[in-house]
Protein backbone atom coordinates (compact mmCIF):
# COMPACT_ATOMS: atom_id res chain seq x y z
CA UNK A 1 0.00 0.00 0.00
CA UNK A 2 2.82 2.36 0.23
CA UNK A 3 3.70 2.33 -2.96
CA UNK A 4 0.53 4.12 -3.85
CA UNK A 5 0.81 6.39 -0.87
CA UNK A 6 3.13 9.12 -3.60
CA UNK A 7 0.02 8.87 -6.07
CA UNK A 8 -2.66 9.06 -3.51
CA UNK A 9 -0.95 12.27 -2.13
CA UNK A 10 -0.07 13.78 -6.03
CA UNK A 11 -3.73 13.37 -6.80
CA UNK A 12 -4.84 15.32 -3.59
CA UNK A 13 -2.28 18.00 -4.55
CA UNK A 14 -3.45 18.33 -7.96
CA UNK A 15 -7.12 18.44 -6.62
CA UNK A 16 -6.50 21.00 -4.43
CA UNK A 17 -5.10 23.20 -7.19
CA UNK A 18 -7.86 22.06 -9.39
CA UNK A 19 -10.71 23.14 -7.36
CA UNK A 20 -9.06 25.64 -4.91
CA UNK A 21 -9.39 28.55 -6.65
CA UNK A 22 -11.82 31.63 -6.97
CA UNK A 23 -13.43 30.97 -10.24
CA UNK A 24 -14.54 27.04 -9.10
CA UNK A 25 -17.83 27.92 -9.63
CA UNK A 26 -17.86 29.27 -13.24
CA UNK A 27 -15.38 26.48 -14.29
CA UNK A 28 -17.75 24.12 -12.36
CA UNK A 29 -20.83 25.17 -14.63
CA UNK A 30 -18.89 24.61 -17.64
CA UNK A 31 -17.31 21.81 -16.59
CA UNK A 32 -20.86 20.34 -16.06
CA UNK A 33 -22.11 20.97 -20.03
CA UNK A 34 -18.58 19.64 -21.06
CA UNK A 35 -19.46 16.35 -18.80
CA UNK A 36 -23.47 16.11 -19.44
CA UNK A 37 -22.17 15.31 -23.53
CA UNK A 38 -20.69 12.20 -22.00
CA UNK A 39 -23.35 10.68 -20.06
CA UNK A 40 -23.71 8.15 -23.09
CA UNK A 41 -26.69 9.25 -24.73
CA UNK A 42 -25.15 11.20 -27.50
CA UNK A 43 -23.13 8.09 -28.13
CA UNK A 44 -25.80 5.83 -29.10
CA UNK A 45 -26.98 8.58 -31.46
CA UNK A 46 -23.57 8.61 -32.99
CA UNK A 47 -23.86 4.97 -34.04
CA UNK A 48 -27.70 5.30 -35.05
CA UNK A 49 -26.48 8.39 -37.22
CA UNK A 50 -23.21 6.73 -38.42
CA UNK A 51 -25.78 3.86 -39.18
CA UNK A 52 -28.16 5.76 -41.14
CA UNK A 53 -26.19 8.29 -43.29
CA UNK A 54 -23.42 6.11 -44.33
CA UNK A 55 -24.74 2.45 -44.22
CA UNK A 56 -22.56 0.35 -44.86
CA UNK A 57 -19.38 1.42 -42.47
CA UNK A 58 -21.54 2.95 -40.38
CA UNK A 59 -23.14 -0.69 -39.10
CA UNK A 60 -19.55 -1.85 -38.97
CA UNK A 61 -18.97 1.46 -36.61
CA UNK A 62 -22.38 0.80 -34.69
CA UNK A 63 -21.39 -3.10 -34.29
CA UNK A 64 -17.75 -2.52 -32.98
CA UNK A 65 -18.77 0.16 -30.79
CA UNK A 66 -21.96 -2.22 -29.07
CA UNK A 67 -18.97 -4.72 -29.11
CA UNK A 68 -16.48 -2.08 -27.58
CA UNK A 69 -19.02 -1.08 -24.73
CA UNK A 70 -19.64 -4.86 -24.25
CA UNK A 71 -15.79 -5.26 -23.74
CA UNK A 72 -15.50 -1.92 -21.07
CA UNK A 73 -18.39 -2.14 -19.22
CA UNK A 74 -17.54 -5.08 -16.96
CA UNK A 75 -14.11 -4.36 -16.46
CA UNK A 76 -15.18 -0.71 -15.27
CA UNK A 77 -17.50 -1.96 -12.56
CA UNK A 78 -14.86 -4.70 -11.91
CA UNK A 79 -12.26 -2.64 -10.85
CA UNK A 80 -14.88 0.06 -9.69
CA UNK A 81 -16.14 -2.49 -7.15
CA UNK A 82 -12.54 -4.03 -6.21
CA UNK A 83 -10.46 -0.50 -5.94
CA UNK A 84 -13.18 0.94 -4.11
CA UNK A 85 -11.47 4.52 -4.15
CA UNK A 86 -13.52 7.18 -2.62
CA UNK A 87 -14.27 10.04 -4.44
CA UNK A 88 -12.21 13.40 -3.52
CA UNK A 89 -14.57 15.12 -1.22
CA UNK A 90 -14.88 11.74 0.54
CA UNK A 91 -10.88 12.07 0.67
CA UNK A 92 -10.26 15.67 2.16
CA UNK A 93 -12.85 18.13 3.53
CA UNK A 94 -11.03 20.63 1.64
CA UNK A 95 -12.66 19.24 -1.76
CA UNK A 96 -16.06 20.29 -3.30
CA UNK A 97 -17.98 18.10 -5.81
CA UNK A 98 -20.40 19.84 -7.63
CA UNK A 99 -22.64 17.27 -8.43
CA UNK A 100 -23.93 14.17 -7.48
CA UNK A 101 -22.07 11.43 -9.08
CA UNK A 102 -23.85 8.34 -10.30
CA UNK A 103 -21.91 5.62 -7.82
CA UNK A 104 -20.37 5.52 -4.86
CA UNK A 105 -16.30 5.27 -6.60
CA UNK A 106 -14.04 6.75 -8.48
CA UNK A 107 -11.72 4.56 -10.29
CA UNK A 108 -11.53 4.86 -12.80
CA UNK A 109 -13.77 7.14 -14.42
CA UNK A 110 -16.74 5.67 -16.83
CA UNK A 111 -16.94 8.85 -18.23
CA UNK A 112 -13.42 9.01 -19.35
CA UNK A 113 -13.16 5.68 -20.40
CA UNK A 114 -16.62 5.98 -22.74
CA UNK A 115 -15.18 9.43 -23.84
CA UNK A 116 -12.11 7.75 -25.16
CA UNK A 117 -13.27 4.26 -26.71
CA UNK A 118 -15.49 7.39 -28.70
CA UNK A 119 -13.09 9.19 -29.60
CA UNK A 120 -10.86 5.88 -30.90
CA UNK A 121 -13.55 4.58 -32.88
CA UNK A 122 -14.45 8.11 -34.44
CA UNK A 123 -10.74 8.01 -35.45
CA UNK A 124 -10.45 4.91 -36.66
CA UNK A 125 -13.78 4.67 -38.65
CA UNK A 126 -13.81 8.82 -39.71
CA UNK A 127 -9.89 9.54 -39.87
CA UNK A 128 -11.45 13.07 -41.16
CA UNK A 129 -12.38 14.28 -37.96
CA UNK A 130 -8.38 14.25 -37.25
CA UNK A 131 -7.38 14.84 -33.24
CA UNK A 132 -10.90 16.10 -32.20
CA UNK A 133 -12.67 13.13 -30.54
CA UNK A 134 -9.52 13.09 -28.39
CA UNK A 135 -9.34 16.60 -27.58
CA UNK A 136 -13.18 16.39 -26.82
CA UNK A 137 -12.51 13.40 -24.55
CA UNK A 138 -9.56 14.83 -22.73
CA UNK A 139 -12.22 17.84 -22.05
CA UNK A 140 -14.97 14.89 -20.81
CA UNK A 141 -11.99 13.84 -18.42
CA UNK A 142 -10.47 17.30 -17.50
CA UNK A 143 -14.52 18.17 -16.12
CA UNK A 144 -14.87 15.51 -13.92
CA UNK A 145 -11.73 16.58 -11.76
CA UNK A 146 -13.06 19.79 -12.66
CA UNK A 147 -16.06 18.82 -10.78
CA UNK A 148 -14.89 16.97 -7.90
CA UNK A 149 -15.75 13.60 -8.77
CA UNK A 150 -12.43 12.01 -9.76
CA UNK A 151 -8.78 12.06 -9.08
CA UNK A 152 -6.46 12.34 -11.99
CA UNK A 153 -5.13 8.83 -11.85
CA UNK A 154 -8.89 7.97 -12.15
CA UNK A 155 -9.16 9.88 -15.52
CA UNK A 156 -6.00 8.33 -17.07
CA UNK A 157 -6.64 4.64 -16.02
CA UNK A 158 -10.11 5.67 -17.26
CA UNK A 159 -9.14 6.78 -20.66
CA UNK A 160 -6.49 3.43 -20.96
CA UNK A 161 -9.70 1.57 -20.71
CA UNK A 162 -11.77 3.44 -22.89
CA UNK A 163 -8.79 2.88 -25.63
CA UNK A 164 -8.02 -0.69 -25.00
CA UNK A 165 -11.54 -1.47 -25.13
CA UNK A 166 -12.09 0.06 -28.42
CA UNK A 167 -8.71 -1.88 -29.94
CA UNK A 168 -9.22 -4.64 -28.85
CA UNK A 169 -13.16 -4.54 -30.55
CA UNK A 170 -11.92 -3.58 -33.44
CA UNK A 171 -9.46 -5.73 -33.65
CA UNK A 172 -11.98 -8.70 -32.96
CA UNK A 173 -14.66 -7.33 -35.83
CA UNK A 174 -11.49 -7.26 -38.52
CA UNK A 175 -11.17 -10.79 -37.05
Amino acid sequence: MKTIQPIARFDLAFSLFCLRHRFNEPVAQMSKAISHTGDGHLYGIIGLLAWLFEPRVGQVFLLTGLLAYLIELPVYWLAKNSFKRRRPAQMSHLLTSFITPSDQYSLPSGHTAAAFLMAVLLQHFYPEFGFLPFVWAGLIGLSRILLGVHFLTDIVLGALLGMGSAVIAIDLMKG
